[in-house]
């Protein structure tokens, strides 16, 4: 299953991210955001599964990603 980044502002926003994530049964880790994506504090969500769904779980926890890639 491919992999997606969401890069946020802030490890702790990273961190709940992820929280959020794994309680709706999708496959999420905290790292470091890569050069290609770099914005903010530099940590990023990465993510297993559809962005779109992904996505809409994070926008409905009132969390929006800063930039959303594929990792290189």
């Amino acid at each position: 299953m491919e992999r997606y980044i969401f890069a946020f502002p802030s490890v702790t926003i990273a961190i709940k991210a992820q929280s959020i994530l794994r309680r709706n049964g999708i496959s999420a880790d905290v790292i470091r955001t890569p050069r290609s994506l770099a914005v903010g504090c530099g940590y990023s969500v990465s993510a297993a599964g559809d962005p779109g769904v992904t996505a809409d779980i994070l926008e409905a926890a009132g969390l929006t990603p800063r930039a959303v890639g594929k990792p290189q």
